[in-house]
């Protein structure tokens, strides 16, 4: 049994426009001019201890979700409690005001966006309530994100069954408002399946429980009176009169989800079910407070049998018969898929994993021990015999395992943003079929493809009889719109025809709302919307979804309508078509919204506060909603905007961890350009902006500048003038920089050596040397001249979190010229810091996209750590023992230039080296230092790294490329951390001098 509060965070900042509650708390006020808004959001809170948010940056952030809907929302509030809820429904229903119930977001079918008051319920309500292992049930909030309550149910050998794609950041209410299923509902079934009661409360504010009905807990009811058993009465009338016909015109698969799919569990075989006659009516009938749900055994050995065949409809022909050796998983894949990721330079390492064919089936099987699980895959391995598939590979090691689940669940992302391909969009993204009709499908599906000139990856939940796709409509223009709508009508016949289902798992919405009387028939939807009026009379719960819904063509996010301005940029946004297009990159997956970093960078600031505006996601909506206009209309001066990026780390782990590659750093850079033109920035802009200048101005006199930032008065004075926060220890700069010692030191002779220049960048030049000088004499071990720069110069990194992008390009400018010889000469530069070689590989660019001078600089630069690993068996080392080192990966380093190069240094140094899963430490440049983003900083470097360092034995090195990542660990645990150039030329045999500049 337990409670267990999932990772509470601090409260984010709140926004700039604010009022005062009658009851003296604060409330964002809506700042539109709508008087009926700006009272419901006064009496909201007075009402709740939760937030209030009906700012225009509030409303822009939840204004769509995954799909292609936009519908912008009369506020947002986020409720602490269930007791929160209901109140907040009862204000919403004095001001006759609809209401929209959120989890992760990320729903494929606009289900989560319209013009109501949106109820965020993820970042509050999000707990395991209750776990009993005897009866296998769980309770948990709808806003439990499901891997939290898998990770809990396994230690008891237990799990929830359905498990989508998004399983680490989606919520367990979401599931239960579209019905998700995800990859073992073929031993599982759909959420609905695995609901047993819900606690929910209608719109007119009547709190119950749904389950089972007996007939004495019916007669109970009747005799309380009231609305509820008016409620469950009509329940009653409604199964006796309907209950046959539902019968009838339910078709009878695995997958069923469309509409109202479960309103035949009223009936009397199933025991009056209500519990799960609500699952899957994405939030039109009531609101869940909680659920209980039923947990399944977790069999702990999993084996993949992997199927190569030259079709994906070969491979859909061979799913009845796999079926038959009982497996847990079934999914296919398809070329099309494969060839996206392989465009995108996503998961190419894993793709190897696929054995020899063009298209597979993935088939999951799962025993108490992995002899169990293998012997069942052998089984159907030896039953394929020799049917033309190329290969039946087996894969047994869990880590390989993960590997390929990594290739299916990118598949929408993954096919999404594709260089040489166009726009693909969700919108038929789900139907299912009978599992032996599922070959007649895709032949049907391609044919209809093919007459519309579309094309779409086919893959998904084979086993179950489900097809994901990703479909190239034009929905830009009216032209397109028209054919879209077609297609539509013709590709719901093909389904229906074959006994299927619009939707297997992702619901309707919108996308499929106004196709539902294709289906159903007109007297099954006359059921529904008779079913709806007896929850919600009114039409106030999510209104315009699955019942009644909104055209299919309206409330488009993008559409014929959307003419973005064209916007004169710094940085050139190639890829995107200008600023725009890069605005309209994020499709709403929410990966970003992960509560944890497991090994991913992206998104730390979210991680921290748990709020939508500091993930990756919300910052690229607020963008889109800045060019949209609307719900902002400030453009680049937008302060909503601002105050959504003003937590970015810049730490750029979206632009390789999200699956679409937004680059948030670069945004942010261009956004805050404009932002700042004309006015003052933060003052921590210009301390630490500026380093550049200042620490070369500071190295004239470093003793005195470090008596004076270490005095008690005068340092907390300096702070405070620049911004730094109180808590911070100003790094010490050095007595002697590296450039004074490299140009005064006896260099070996230059004779027949390579040569090769070393970037004193700004951080190891004045404050840690010693770092460049282990680096001057590894490489001279090895055999090169080393060279720097004949006079001091900087990339700029600072510059960019900041927007001083002129300043920035007049620094890359002046470097372009001074390493003139250098660039044509093709002599290689090795940089130590890992944000400024990032800078090379990707700021230089991008502001200088047409330069060739500056991408030839760019593929001339090289981090230390991959620059040597290449060339080890140039040196000659010695053993490296038992040494251990705890290594931090700098962000910057993870996103842009990837860790494989450390890897493969410290393995072959022979150094046991443990990789920090943290993502990024929390310091980000001025980020940690500031004093306005300090407690942020310190939070997201106390999630993984400090607890990490302070649990190391003193004989564990710890080892930190970036300067940033060094000075957090330093300061958050006293223990002294080390770059790998040290590290590594603490093995080198070689004699060097002792005159090396000092740190302290």
């Amino acid at each position: 049994m337990s409670v267990s509060e999932t990772d509470p965070r601090p409260e984010a900042p709140r926004g700039r426009h604010e009022d005062r509650a009658p009851n003296g708390r604060v409330v964002d006020a809506w700042t539109d001019g709508h008087d009926a808004a700006g009272e419901i959001a006064r009496d909201l809170a007075a009402a709740i201890s939760g937030e209030v948010r009906f700012g225009a940056g509030d409303r822009a952030l939840y204004s769509t979700d995954s799909s292609n809907y936009r519908q912008v929302p009369i506020g947002v509030v986020v409720p602490r409690s269930a007791e929160d809820v209901v109140r907040a429904l009862e204000v919403c229903r004095r001001h006759d005001a609809p209401v929209t119930m959120r989890g992760g977001g990320t729903s494929l079918a606009g289900q989560t966006c319209n013009t109501a008051v949106v109820f965020d319920f993820s970042k509050y309500l999000r707990r395991v309530l209750d776990i009993d292992p005897g009866a296998r049930r769980a309770r948990v909030e709808p806003g439990c994100v499901l891997d939290v309550l898998r990770h809990e149910a396994e230690a008891h050998g237990l799990t929830f069954g359905p498990d989508p794609a998004t399983h680490d950041h989606n919520t367990l209410g979401g599931m239960i408002g579209n019905n998700s299923c995800g990859v073992h509902s073929v031993q599982t079934g759909r959420t609905a399946d695995n609901v047993e009661a819900l606690d929910v409360v209608t719109y007119d504010g009547v709190r119950f429980t749904a389950g089972k009905t007996s007939d004495e807990a019916f007669r109970a009811i009747q005799e309380r009176g009231g609305r509820l058993a008016e409620i469950y009465r009509e329940m009653d009338a409604f199964r006796r009169r309907w209950g046959p016909r539902i019968r009838a015109a339910y078709p009878d698969i695995p997958r069923r989800v469309s509409g109202y799919a479960d309103l035949d569990k009223l009936n009397p075989e199933h025991g009056f079910d209500v519990a799960k006659a609500l699952v899957g009516t994405e939030g039109t009938l009531v609101t869940v407070l909680s659920a209980d749900l039923r947990l399944v055994e977790h069999e702990p050995e999993r084996v993949l049998l992997i199927i190569g065949v030259d079709d994906i409809v070969e491979a859909a022909e061979l799913v009845p018969m796999v079926l038959e050796h009982g497996p847990v998983g079934c999914e296919g894949i398809d070329d099309f898929l494969v060839d996206s990721m392989k465009r995108k330079h996503l998961n190419v390492d894993d793709l190897k994993l696929l054995p020899e064919g063009s298209n597979w089936l993935v088939v999951e099987f799962a025993g108490r021990t992995g002899e169990e699980a293998a012997g069942k895959a052998e089984g159907l391995r030896k039953a394929l015999g020799n049917r033309g598939h190329h290969e039946a590979r087996l894969v047994r090691r869990q880590a390989r395992q993960q590997r390929i689940w990594r290739i299916r669940e990118a598949g929408l992302p993954g096919s999404a943003y594709v260089p040489d391909r166009p726009e693909t969009w969700e919108g038929w993204e789900d139907t299912a079929v009978p599992r032996e009709r599922l070959a007649d499908y895709l032949r049907g599906f391609k044919k209809l493809l093919d007459k519309y000139g579309y094309v779409s990856p086919l893959y998904g939940h084979f086993g179950d009889g489900l097809v994901h796709a990703r479909i190239s409509y034009d929905l830009k223009s009216e032209e397109g719109i028209v054919a879209w709508r077609k297609f539509l009508d013709e590709a719901a016949d093909l389904v229906i025809s074959l006994g299927g289902s619009l939707s297997g798992e992702h619901g309707d919405g919108q996308a499929r709302g106004e196709l539902l009387e294709r289906m159903y028939g007109p007297e099954i939807i006359e059921a529904f919307r008779e079913f709806k009026r007896i929850f919600d009379p009114g039409n106030r719960m999510n209104p315009g979804k699955v019942v009644d819904p909104y055209p299919i063509s309206s409330n488009l996010r993008l559409g014929p309508s959307y003419r973005p301005p064209e916007l004169h940029t710094h940085f050139a946004f190639q890829e995107d078509g200008g600023f725009a297009g890069a605005a309209e990159r994020c499709v709403g997956v929410g990966k970003c919204r992960r509560p944890s970093s497991d090994g991913q960078v992206m998104c730390p600031s979210y991680m921290v506060t748990l709020e939508e505006k500091h993930s990756t996601r919300g910052r690229a909506r607020m963008l889109f909603e800045m060019v949209h206009g609307g719900a902002i209309d400030d453009g680049w001066k937008s302060d909503e905007v601002e105050d959504a990026l003003k937590l970015c780390l810049a730490c750029k782990g979206c632009k390789s961890d999200c699956p679409v590659n937004v680059d948030m750093a670069t945004y942010k850079a261009e956004f805050r350009s404009h932002y700042y033109r004309n006015r003052l920035r933060p003052r921590s802009a210009y301390s630490m902006g500026l380093i550049y200048w200042w620490a070369r101005a500071a190295s004239k006199t470093p003793n005195l500048v470090n008596r004076a930032l270490g005095a008690p008065g005068i340092g907390r004075l300096l702070k405070k003038i620049g911004g730094i926060a109180p808590e911070r220890e100003m790094p010490r700069f050095a007595r002697r920089t590296f450039g004074d010692w490299f140009d005064t030191r006896v260099r070996p002779p230059a004779e027949g050596r390579e040569p090769v220049v070393l970037w004193p960048d700004t951080f190891n030049n004045f404050f840690r040397p010693e770092t460049a000088v282990a680096a001057v004499e590894v490489l001279e071990a090895a055999g090169y001249a080393v060279s720097i720069p004949r006079r001091p110069l900087c990339c700029g990194r600072p510059l960019y979190d900041e927007g001083m992008l002129d300043t920035a390009k007049r620094l890359w400018r002046q470097t372009l010229s001074v390493l003139d010889p250098v660039i044509e000469a093709g002599t290689p530069m090795v940089g130590l810091e890992p944000a400024c070689v990032a800078a090379f590989k990707d700021e230089l660019v991008n502001l200088f996209p047409d330069d060739a001078k500056a991408r030839r600089l760019s593929e001339q630069t090289h981090l230390f750590a991959d620059f040597m690993a290449d060339r080890l068996d140039r040196l000659d080392l010695e053993p490296a023992g038992e040494r251990r080192a705890l290594v931090q990966v700098h962000c910057n380093h993870h996103a842009i230039i990837g860790g494989e190069g450390e890897q493969r240094l410290l393995a072959a140094m022979g150094i046991d080296a443990e990789f920090a899963p943290s993502g990024c430490c929390g310091m980000a440049g001025s980020f940690g230092f500031a004093e306005k983003t300090y407690e942020v900083g310190l939070a997201a470097g106390e999630r993984v790294i400090l607890p990490m360092v302070r649990g190391q034995d003193e004989a564990t090195a710890i080892l930190a490329d970036g300067f940033s990542c060094r000075e957090q660990i330093e300061q958050g645990t006293g223990r002294r951390t080390r770059h790998v150039a040290e590290a590594l030329r603490d093995l080198v045999k070689t004699g060097h001098g002792t005159d090396r500049p000092g740190h302290r």
